[in-house]
């Protein structure tokens, strides 16, 4: 049997932790003599030691007694610490670039950026994007499909972002937490209204069609008809329950020429993601000038 203080000099620990530990269950005594001083047995000090290691790693007393009390714990409790660890660097990364933006800019410009700053979560979150586009897209799409839709538009913010993705991201949340002109779903495209169609029909293929343009970005060329502007033009005529005729181009045109557009979006949204991967919103434009040449072409 071992007294408190001869387990703490074995230990390397004080009096003090030892019965810290003691006091909270983590490191129970064998017996007490019959001055009623602690006793530990033999065991103590490896479980000291055991106790001392999972401290270093600053885990939580309740967490050290889980890893000592129940089997297999350890690996869910070294699971959950990196978590927490890896958000608390995402934190200070985006802290870090903040930084440097506001000590890089202009004096006259730091108030605004301290504004923009300011009013974005640490770390960031990406739930006003994924809230802005849910209020976007017309009402009663499949539940399927928004979150698809979402997951797609709503960039995340880099783990360890440059001062200008900073930048991008706080003023993207600037831009999708400013109130909408108007009232209802003004301020939309055509087809989310009520003479729109079937919007359920026209996302379905627009997604495929994006997916198509986006690889004419990646090769970088230039708007031309083909399979992409077909599966676009498509999406369009199946939603309203018509054919994809010369008329039909030539009405669809002019109609999304008349749309309005979120392109500032899809800008910050570029300047995050970086120049390699279109964004939707780029392989719209694509698209939708494809579609001009096309009729342009026709009409011609």
């Amino acid at each position: 049997m071992l007294s408190i203080g001869e387990l703490a000099e074995r230990a390397g620990v004080t009096v003090k932790t030892v019965r810290f530990y003691s006091d909270r269950g983590l490191l129970p005594e064998s017996v007490r003599s019959s001055g009623g001083h602690r006793r530990y047995g033999p065991e103590a000090l490896e479980r000291l030691h055991l106790i001392r290691s999972l401290r270093a790693l600053d885990l939580p007393v309740p967490e050290v007694g889980r890893v000592l009390d129940e089997k297999d714990a350890l690996e869910d409790v070294v699971a959950g610490r990196l978590r927490e660890i890896g958000s608390r660097l995402t934190a200070l990364r985006w802290q870090e670039a903040a930084l440097q933006l506001l000590q890089d800019c202009a004096p006259d410009e730091r108030a605004e950026r301290l504004r923009l700053i300011g009013s974005v979560a640490v770390p960031p979150s990406t739930a006003p994007l994924a809230r802005f586009w849910r209020r976007w897209l017309p009402p009663r799409l499949p539940a399927r499909l928004v979150s698809a839709i979402v997951e797609q538009a709503v960039p995340q913010p880099p783990e360890g972002p440059t001062p200008a993705q900073v930048l991008a991201f706080t003023r993207l949340h600037a831009f999708v937490s400013a109130p909408c002109p108007g009232k209802g779903r003004q301020g939309q495209p055509a087809a989310h209204g009520p003479d729109g169609g079937r919007p359920a029909v026209l996302y379905d293929g627009l997604g495929e069609a994006y997916g198509l343009a986006a690889r004419q970005l990646r090769a970088d060329r230039s708007p031309h008809g083909g399979e992409a502007l077909d599966c676009f033009v498509s999406a369009y005529a199946r939603s309203r329950g018509t054919r994809d005729t010369p008329d039909f181009r030539r009405r669809l045109s002019r109609l999304l020429a008349a749309d309005p557009r979120i392109d500032h979006y899809w800008e910050l949204t570029a300047e995050l993601n970086g120049p390699t991967e279109p964004t939707p919103g780029a392989a719209h434009d694509w698209l939708c000038t494809a579609l001009e040449n096309s009729t342009a072409h026709v009409s011609g």
